[in-house]
């Protein structure tokens, strides 16, 4: 029986066929990834990122290390025969690079950077600025070309955005690229305020313009007559403004679109073109290019010099000779001259392969995924996906390129959070990338996000890579999807899939209602009686170290802080980073326990010949304490931490046991700074006067047996509920491909790292809960805990496994405005309580009383 994936892809190659995969190529695109990106299979990863970097090939890389072992690269910056070879390799890769954008050494010459930033910063920093210059750039340009704007402000030169529209036109006949194109002006810029108003623009000065040939953000792709349009015909596009006075210059920062379109400066013959070489085949990193016209660098002003871009110098009078080369004058110090060698065997790919065909393949891949996308519907008929970039003029832009910005809505019109998607994407083994992608301009406007509001989320702590997609009620950022010459018709199905299974609503289906919207699934009640449930604690876990094993216990005492020297200890790096199992999985080996009676804190780790022991009653390795201070991101809560360290005996042992250098601390106090109000998100509010070990913002969590045996039976039965759920977009097939076939993830309490596990009644009652007595202790529900990835966690035979259980299924019933909540808080509430006596102990077969209002 065909599958579904396979008679989708006979669909999608009766419209894509002649596109897609080179046909003409030596290897065709399936051969191509079983060859040459193995990794990708072998780890189920679909990767679409390809607009942050795309992937090098293994034959890529085979060569360049090839090239690295048998042979000799000297420094250029010498005359022997090592370093003539080197410098004439230089010399043909800079030729290549102009070969690759059709343009002429004669008019152009190409000069290495350190990376597409580095170029961009050049151009900023010798551009010859003056009080009468403009810098002109469209909204949609990344942060790195926003950057220029610094350089022309300080030499006290006018700078605005613009946007471009397509003019109107009277009467019939054809239209011209330059007729066609009117400029909005943003808000005009200029610190120097005094000469504003003194002197007007006049012809003499030197004025820039910046466009992306791809915009990063939405995909779309600049019309390239912008160049001869701006250079030629200033005074008509900027009619009526006082800065279409001067000489324009034109500036195409080409970083994503040279991945596969390059611009044709036969065609567009352009001042400045920035390249970045890991965008257009993965490798190297940290080197890009400055593609600069011959007449632009003769103006470009550089005060600083350097081994390689002087003839002579002397060091005690004010004496220098520069370089006549343009190259030589522009590359400070000794260029990355083995990583310029390794771009031969890059453009070896794409000249075998052809950018016109490249260019094809991709485009076929994000049309069908747009098309997708666009029509997906929830079960009312409301769209899914709301999709950024389109324009209907085609004399401003030309096709979309391979990337795909959208943000999801829920059927009652609100918002998935972008980081939300991320985290199930990375759950389901798809990478892409969420928020601005470093470009404000394009993200305030696709999103419709006006000053005020972009104020607003800064206000509210919004900065860039953080967690706050969700201000006020409007996106912050998007979800973005990119493709590469490599990528497939799979990978584009899997994103399908994926977006179709976690995001789209089918009330026609009532199964998948029910396991989208609900807190447990109905299973029979195997004999239990309809009763008042009875709760009965099950289990105490202490865990002395942040991020380290615990150790159970039948009874324990509280303290101010909670379970006496819980999370009381933690690792440092000696950069000042915290140890975590999210970046040191391996800590989850190292076992501890603690003899209140000896007041011995005893450590093992299979690392370690040794078992360490560190009295609780110690002296410190310093006379006087230090001080932490820790944010936590998921809880919004600032805490700063009086800390001591031990000697160096203890961080010799404990960095043997993590794999890399680290000191142990010990809290000695604690102070929160700052708490979101109670119920503006469920599960994310602290209690600020609550005293706090190392914990994420709360004294204890508390996991339900019954809830855990919830989450295994969802385990066992996921594939069939995953089914209901895509009805008719999955099939069977698609469905084993997605790896949701094969024997089921079964967990027990303990995954969850929990100070507390009780039994009795119904799974995730203790959701409701708002407060509870275990024997004479009170305690007081702070919320549902929010999961991460660190519960996929599993040690096992003395290593750490990761996979995409359990909080893939709780993702899937367990999701509410982007958390993924399992388990609840607590603080311990010793307010009626003078010190502390022998009473405040928590016994394993204490009764549990709860409270929901």
């Amino acid at each position: 029986m065909t599958s579904n994936m396979d008679s989708d892809k006979e669909e999608f190659l009766r419209e894509f066929g002649d596109d897609y995969g080179y046909p003409n190529a030596p290897k065709n695109i399936d051969e191509i990834r079983a060859t040459e990106f193995k990794r990708l299979d072998h780890d189920g990863l679909v990767y679409l990122d390809h607009a942050g970097t795309t992937l090098y090939s293994e034959t890529q890389m085979e060569a360049i290390f090839k090239g690295l072992t048998t042979s000799v690269f000297g420094n250029p910056h010498s005359q022997s025969d090592s370093s003539l070879a080197t410098a004439e390799i230089i010399r043909e890769a800079r030729q290549q690079v102009l070969d690759f954008c059709n343009a002429s050494a004669r008019d152009y010459k190409c000069i290495f950077t350190s990376g597409a930033t580095g170029a961009l910063k050049l151009v900023g920093e010798a551009f010859p600025w003056s009080s009468q210059s403009t810098f002109m750039y469209t909204m949609e340009n990344h942060n790195s070309v926003l950057g220029i704007r610094e350089y022309a402000l300080s030499k006290g030169a006018t700078s605005f955005a613009i946007d471009i529209e397509e003019a109107a036109h009277d009467g019939g006949g054809c239209k011209s690229p330059v007729s066609s194109i009117k400029v909005l002006q943003r808000p005009t810029l200029r610190r120097n305020e005094a000469t504003l108003l003194e002197e007007e623009p006049s012809g003499d000065a030197y004025n820039l313009f910046a466009f992306p040939s791809e915009c990063n953000f939405s995909g779309s792709r600049f019309s390239l007559h912008l160049v001869n349009t701006v250079k030629d015909d200033t005074a008509r596009v900027l009619e009526g403004s006082p800065y279409c006075k001067g000489r324009w210059m034109v500036l195409i920062d080409a970083a994503k679109g040279c991945a596969t379109k390059p611009p044709d400066l036969s065609k567009y013959q352009a001042d400045f073109v920035i390249i970045s070489f890991y965008k257009i085949f993965g490798y190297p990193t940290g080197l890009g290019a400055l593609i600069v016209r011959t007449e632009a660098a003769k103006l470009l002003k550089k005060s600083y010099f350097s081994g390689g871009t002087v003839a002579a110098s002397i060091a005690d009078i004010d004496f220098v000779k520069r370089r006549e080369g343009i190259e030589e004058f522009f590359e400070d110090g000794t260029i990355s001259f083995l990583s310029i060698a390794s771009l031969h065997h890059g453009f070896k790919i794409l000249n075998t392969l052809s950018m016109s065909a490249i260019s094809r393949h991709t485009a076929s891949l994000a049309t069908y995924t747009r098309k997708i996308l666009s029509t997906l519907r929830h079960g009312n008929g409301d769209h899914v996906c709301t999709l950024y970039g389109r324009h209907e003029s085609e004399v401003l832009y030309d096709e979309l390129g391979p990337i795909i910005s959208f943000n999801l809505k829920r059927p009652d019109g609100s918002w998935f959070g972008y980081r939300e998607v991320e985290k199930l994407a990375s759950l389901s083994g798809i990478q892409l990338r969420t928020g601005c992608f470093c470009n404000p301009g394009a993200c305030a406007k696709y999103l419709g996000l006006s000053h005020l509001d972009l104020l607003s989320n800064i206000k509210a702590g919004h900065v860039c890579w953080d967690d706050h997609d969700i201000v006020n009620g409007k996106p912050t950022g998007a979800v973005r999807v990119s493709f590469g010459y490599m990528s497939t018709f799979e990978d584009a199905k899997k994103l399908v899939n994926f977006i179709v299974s976690s995001f789209a609503s089918w009330p026609t289906q009532a199964e998948c209602v029910y396991l989208s919207r609900a807190r447990s699934i109905c299973f029979p009640d195997e004999g239990l009686k309809r009763s008042t449930p009875k709760y009965f604690l099950r289990a105490v876990t202490v865990y002395p170290i942040k991020s380290c094993a615990g150790f159970r216990v039948d009874s324990w005492p509280l303290s101010s802080t909670g379970l006496l020297h819980d999370r009381e200890w933690l690792l440092k790096s000696l950069s000042g980073e915290i140890l975590t199992q999210k970046k040191v999985p391996e800590m989850c080996l190292i076992s501890t326990f603690i003899d209140l009676n000896l007041g011995i804190l005893f450590v093992e780790s299979p690392r370690c010949k040794v078992k360490l022991q560190i009295r609780l009653r110690t002296d410190f390795s310093t006379a006087g304490g230090d001080e932490l201070d820790l944010y936590s991101q998921r809880s919004a809560l600032k805490s700063l931490y009086e800390v001591r360290g031990y000697d160096n005996e203890v961080s010799i042992w404990f960095s043997n046991a993590v794999g890399r250098p680290c000191t142990l601390l010990r809290c000695s106090g604690s102070k929160n700074s700052f708490c979101p109000e109670r119920g503006k998100t469920k599960g994310m509010c602290r209690d600020v006067e609550t005293k706090l070990n190392f914990v994420n913002g709360a004294q204890l969590l508390l996991i339900s047996e019954e809830s855990v045996s919830d989450l295994n039976k969802r385990l066992r039965l996921i594939q069939h509920f995953k089914q209901i759920q895509v009805n008719n977009f999955m099939s069977v097939a698609d469905v084993q491909e997605e790896g949701l076939e094969g024997p089921p993830i079964q967990v027990n309490p303990m995954r969850f790292r929990p100070n507390l596990v009780i039994s009795g009644g119904a799974p995730y009652a203790e959701d409701e809960w708002r407060s509870l007595k275990i024997g004479n202790q009170n305690f007081v529900s702070l919320g549902g805990c929010n999961r991460c990835q660190m519960i996929n966690l599993n040690p096992q035979e003395g290593e750490v496994r990761r996979s995409r259980e359990p909080l893939a299924t709780l993702a899937s019933y367990r999701r509410e405005k982007g958390t993924i909540l399992f388990g609840i808080l607590l603080r311990y509430d010793n307010s009626d309580e003078v010190g502390q006596d022998m009473d405040s102990w928590l016994q394993v077969g204490q009764e549990v009383h709860p409270k929901t209002d």
